[in-house]
């Protein structure tokens, strides 16, 4: 009881508003954590506590430990909770107050997923929950002990983690028999009671008491996630009963009363919100049992959908429900059956459901003057920024009316074939013109939607006044963005003639904004139907769109940010503008007008620059200039973040950086004139500077605070990116002091030393930017790049870090702990080894060096040496290249920790140079590097005195890397030869390729798709799947053979004679490496001695 009072007390402590008294209650818990009955004692608290507080604590407590000590672990062959534990824990959550149950709930779905549901070591719990249900206070009576919410709420914690498919290698995987015992035993009871409840309901003037509400709702959620994936067997005879009860709760539901959480109402609308996500789930998933009800469930859904005419007055779930009516009835209609059940509520439909949704009402004018970016998400959704598309918390019943009007559109009747028929369709269409006409036959949006939208006339300056025009036309709008999929199988023509006759004309008339708004998007949404003709009209009018000026009374904010992501959506589909500085000007005077357009603008601009390649790249320079203006005027004066506008600068300078030096050096090429190039260069190299001299310098300046504190690592890929274009600007020793190298060289190195926010796709261009900074060192030999500056006194003589050690520390943490740069960082390895020059005073730095990459590397390659793959060539390459450059400190790396590491590296390197292994070694210097490496082992074990297996197995995997090299330079020798011939045959052989691609293009069925993700999953499973970031990497592969940074080290390695090299050894070492001869499989020393017939003398002297 003392150690009961003691955790308490600490618990009490831990919700104190003293934070030092909190720390110490906290470290105090964790010591008493060890105790084997701690747990016990929490659940204990959690039933019985002094207070609410103490209770909820030591529930939070104990979700923590479960958490830490049960989630995850799937090594274990035994249940890590005791029965003992597991009772206590139930009998907790059946009697505990709702905001405890709250938190143990989670408590227990931990446990659940471990042991019940992966594992099924706890039999017991389905018996006890059921009998816990049946003698619940809401069942046998108001004395029970157990609260049947509360044992409801245990339920739907149990099944929540079947609504998923648990066995990703199974394509077809049966309904767990976990889950068949639950529905047998608990629910076709609970089905039955639920009947009862949802009759005794219905029959009730005005709303039941919150309790029951509750329970409707719960077994609700219980059956959704019950047949969201998996239809278990005692469920199906139910269905019928069950989907009725569903349908006259959300016939029970009104939109004209006011929902708030006291009168009960909120309760039940989100019981019928359920009730009809129950009901798609049924119709995408179990369509063998819920054909029979779909016109039951077509009526209720009809039934809902006509108060999309209140829909500017109703709240967010009751618009929640109108969504989803829509949805049941568009999946109907994706169904067989669909076009008998829906095809007679079309006219309806469209004139009293759909285009009421879809008209402007006085919700959407709120928005637009009071939140214009909640406006832009609802109704003008695009790729840009935080403007993401439909998001999950953005269901709206506009989106759902405007997806139903793109299915209705496609619809063709019975004898054409199901409007599922017709999408695939859509994705063959290259099958011939006879095909298509048949497609484009007999469409409901042909023969009804467009007839119906066109009755709406275009707003005009004559009735400027008429709203009600206004807003129909904003429906129109909507509605013809919903009509892609129908647009694309008509000729370009057709969509072309919609655009020119009710779209465009908007923009020469003084209507409203949000119409103009609405016309932008639609634009966007119509890109891929457009010819290419149209491009002028399209851009003209987009462009007046994005430089509209806001009114006294009116923001023209989303006009703006739509026609933007418009024009980004337009250029995504290859179109392309008559001009492209008008387009530059209006963005460039743009940026910095309004904050909360810089971003978007800074997208655009980035996309333009992209598009444009060599037609905008000229601009560059200039537009370069003009923006490092605009951000300088944003930076903080301090250390403080960035904010948005400066990083989406820094981002949108990146790709202008990118894209000069890709365009202009191929002109630069073709045409031989470098001046107007070299001008440029040195424009953007001075831009550059001056920004991140501002960015970096001036703040630790302001603050001096040069040698404590670094300036934030915000857009580091970017200012990587910025940084490399500086270099490349440099054109002699005084560029390089004008331009400020040294002193921002010092400050970058030192923030990608300290940079840990590692993600997938960031951080490329500092790869990039240190193959610079070695090149430009090897040209002019920047300061402190090997050794640091020594500090003025009275500071001690200790040298500061170099540029090449925080580079050195960058490489280290990347190979260690990112997978998908593996190939980029070994490549700098091997350049900062061996490029740079090292003096007999910096060798040390050379060997540090070597010691950190090599115990990097190697740590990777022990976590994947288990599973032999791709990963393995670029980290055996870079451990070979260490052991070249610092034989002894490599070993004594390896051989640090006592694990065999120098035999463990040389047998992986005798595996990859073996013709078996894949991806094996491709490359002539490939090759080369690992026979260097393995001759140099040879001589090191040689020196040392270590004869033995592992100078045999080392010796024969020379032999074989040795013979490879050979066998690829011959292969490499005949390719030359013949690849003119293979690119005349190419020709002809692509174009039939080309033809025969048109013909048929294989539209992927659901069991095709099941079943190649299961062979994925069970690949993954298995450990064959490709590494990651294997396939991004595959270009930058360590291919010394191409590319201007490697060429140097190309050179170093064709100074090597490999042949000469091996001679050497067999001419100093023979007596010793060949004495066992009988040792090595003749067949290889065949193949070495024909690859290297100097050496045939040496196997002849010792043959018998």
């Amino acid at each position: 009881m003392e150690v009961a009072a003691q955790i308490g007390q600490l618990l009490n402590d831990t919700v104190s508003p003293d934070c030092a008294a909190v720390r110490t209650a906290t470290e105090a818990l964790d010591r008493l954590s060890q105790l084997p009955d701690f747990p016990y004692y929490l659940i204990s608290i959690s039933a019985g506590g002094e207070n609410q507080g103490q209770k909820i604590a030591a529930a939070t407590y104990l979700k923590n430990f479960t958490r830490k000590n049960v989630e995850g672990d799937v090594s274990s062959s035994a249940p890590k909770v005791s029965k003992e534990f597991k009772d206590q824990l139930l009998r907790a959550l059946l009697q505990s107050e709702p905001a405890v149950v709250k938190v143990l709930v989670e408590v227990f779905r931990v446990i659940v997923v471990a042991e019940f549901v992966k594992q099924n070591w706890w039999p017991e719990l389905v018996p006890d929950l059921r009998a816990a249900l049946e003698n619940g206070n809401l069942i046998s009576g108001a004395n029970s002990q157990w609260n049947t919410i509360n044992a409801l709420r245990v339920l739907h914690a149990l099944v929540r983690p079947f609504q998923y498919f648990l066995e990703a290698t199974v394509s077809k995987e049966p309904v767990p028999p976990q889950l068949e015992l639950i529905a047998k035993d608990i629910l076709v009871p609970l089905l039955t009671l639920f009947h009862q409840i949802v009759q005794k309901a219905l029959g009730t003037p005005g709303m039941t008491d919150m309790e029951t509400e509750n329970l409707l709702l719960i077994v609700c959620k219980c059956m959704y996630f019950t047949v969201r994936s998996h239809m278990p067997s005692a469920l199906v005879p139910l269905l019928p009963s069950f989907c009725h009860d569903l349908i006259g709760i959300v016939d029970s539901l009104s939109f004209d009363c006011v929902v708030t959480p006291e009168n009960g109402y909120q309760m039940r609308l989100k019981t019928g919100k359920r009730s009809l996500r129950i009901f798609c789930t049924l119709i995408t998933r179990h369509r063998k049992y819920s054909d029979r009800l779909m016109l039951d469930m077509i009526k209720c859904a009809l039934n809902i959908v006509k108060y999309s005419k209140n829909i500017s007055k109703i709240d967010f779930l009751s618009e929640r429900v109108l969504s989803l009516s829509f949805d049941v009835i568009s999946h109907v209609l994706e169904t067989g059956p669909g076009w008998r059940l829906v095809s007679p509520h079309f006219s309806y439909l469209l004139d009293s459901a759909i285009f009421p949704a879809l008209v402007m009402n006085e919700k959407d004018i709120s928005e637009w003057e009071e939140d214009a970016e909640e406006y832009i998400r609802k109704n003008l959704p695009s790729d840009l920024e935080e403007i993401s598309g439909w998001r999950d918390d953005l269901f709206t019943a506009r989106k759902s009316a405007i997806n139903l009007l793109g299915v209705i559109s496609m619809s063709k009747g019975p004898q054409m074939g199901t409007s599922s028929n017709a999408s695939s369709a859509s994705s063959k269409r290259k099958k011939g013109e006879k095909k298509k006409q048949n497609n484009q036959t007999c469409s409901v949006g042909e023969l009804v939607v467009l007839p119906f939208l066109s009755k709406f006339p275009i707003p005009s300056d004559a009735n400027p006044s008429q709203t009600r025009i206004t807003n129909d036309y904003f429906g129109v709008l909507m509605a013809y963005a919903g009509l892609l999929d129908f647009l694309r199988e008509r000729e370009p023509t057709y969509a072309a003639t919609l655009v020119q006759s009710r779209l465009l004309p908007l923009y020469n008339l003084s209507v409203c904004p949000p119409l103009v708004a609405t016309a932008n998007w639609v634009l966007g949404e119509l890109a891929s139907c457009l010819p290419e003709d149209m491009s002028a009209d399209v851009y003209s009018s987009l462009l007046k769109a994005l430089a509209m000026p806001d009114s006294r009374d009116t923001s023209c904010y989303p006009v703006r940010v739509s026609a933007a992501a418009a024009i980004v959506t337009l250029l995504d589909n290859d179109y392309t503008p008559p001009e492209w500085l008008p387009l530059l000007q209006v963005v460039i005077g743009r940026i910095g007008c309004n904050e909360e357009e810089n971003s978007i603008l800074f997208q655009l601009l980035s996309s333009v620059v992209q598009a444009g390649n060599e037609n905008v790249a000229v601009h560059i320079p200039y537009i370069i200039s003009s923006l490092v203006v605009e951000i300088s005027k944003c930076m903080p004066l301090d250390l403080e973040p960035w904010p948005q506008m400066v990083e989406s600068g820094f981002a949108a300078l990146a790709v202008m950086a990118q894209i000069w030096e890709n365009d202009m050096s191929e002109d630069l090429e073709e045409n031989e004139s470098n001046h107007n190039f070299l001008l440029g260069q040195a424009t953007i190299g001075r831009a550059f500077s001056d920004l991140l001299q501002r960015a970096w310098l001036a703040p630790m300046h302001r603050l001096d605070q040069e040698d404590n504190t670094l300036p934030p690592p915000s857009c580091l890929d970017s200012a990587s990116t910025l940084f490399r274009s500086i270099m490349l600007s440099v054109t002699g020793s005084n560029v390089i002091l004008e331009l400020k190298v040294p002193e921002l060289l010092l400050v970058w190195a030192d923030l990608i030393a300290d940079w840990h926010a590692w993600e997938e796709s960031e951080d490329m261009s500092v790869f990039e930017c240190i193959k610079e900074v070695v090149n430009l060192h090897n040209k002019y030999g920047l300061q402190n790049f090997i050794v640091g500056q020594m500090p003025s006194p009275p500071a001690p003589p200790v040298p500061k870090h170099s540029v090449i050690e925080g580079i050195g520390t960058f490489i280290s943490e990347a190979t260690l702990q990112y997978p998908s740069a593996t190939w980029r960082a070994c490549s700098c390895i091997h350049l900062l080894l061996h490029v740079p020059s090292y003096s007999s005073e910096t060798e040390s730095v050379k060997q540090s060096l070597a010691a950190a990459f090599c115990q990097a590397t190697y740590s990777h390659f022990r976590e994947v040496k288990s599973k032999p793959g791709s990963l393995w060539k670029p980290l055996l390459l870079a451990l070979s290249s260490c052991y070249l450059c610092c034989p002894e400190v490599v070993e004594s790396t390896l051989e640090k920790d006592g694990d065999g590491g120098l035999e463990t590296w040389v047998a992986a390197l005798g595996m990859i140079s073996t013709n078996s292994f894949k991806p094996g070694l491709s490359r002539e210097s490939e090759i080369k590097l690992i026979a260097m490496a393995l001759a140099k082992v040879v001589e090191r074990l040689l020196i040392l005195g270590k004869p033995g297996s592992l100078l045999r197995e080392c010796f024969t995997s020379l032999m074989e890397a040795s013979a490879r090299f050979n066998e690829v330079e011959e292969d490499n020798d005949e390719d030359e030869v013949d690849i003119i011939d293979e690119d005349e045959d190419g020709e002809i052989e692509d174009d039939d390729d080309d033809e025969d691609s048109e013909d048929y293009e294989h539209e992927e069925t659901e069991e095709e798709f099941l079943n190649r993700y299961a062979e994925a999953a069970l690949a993954l499973e298995n450990g064959s799947v490709i590494e990651e970031g294997d396939i991004e990497d595959e270009d930058q592969e360590m291919d010394f053979e191409k590319g201007a940074y490697f060429s140097l080290l190309k050179s170093a390695l064709e100074e090597i004679d490999l042949q000469e090299a091996v001679t050497s050894l067999l001419q100093k070492y023979h007596p010793i490496l060949i004495e066992q001869q009988e040792a090595y499989p003749p067949e290889l020393i065949s193949r070495f001695v024909e690859s290297i017939p100097q050496c045939k003398i040496f196997f002849q002297h010792y043959s018998r």
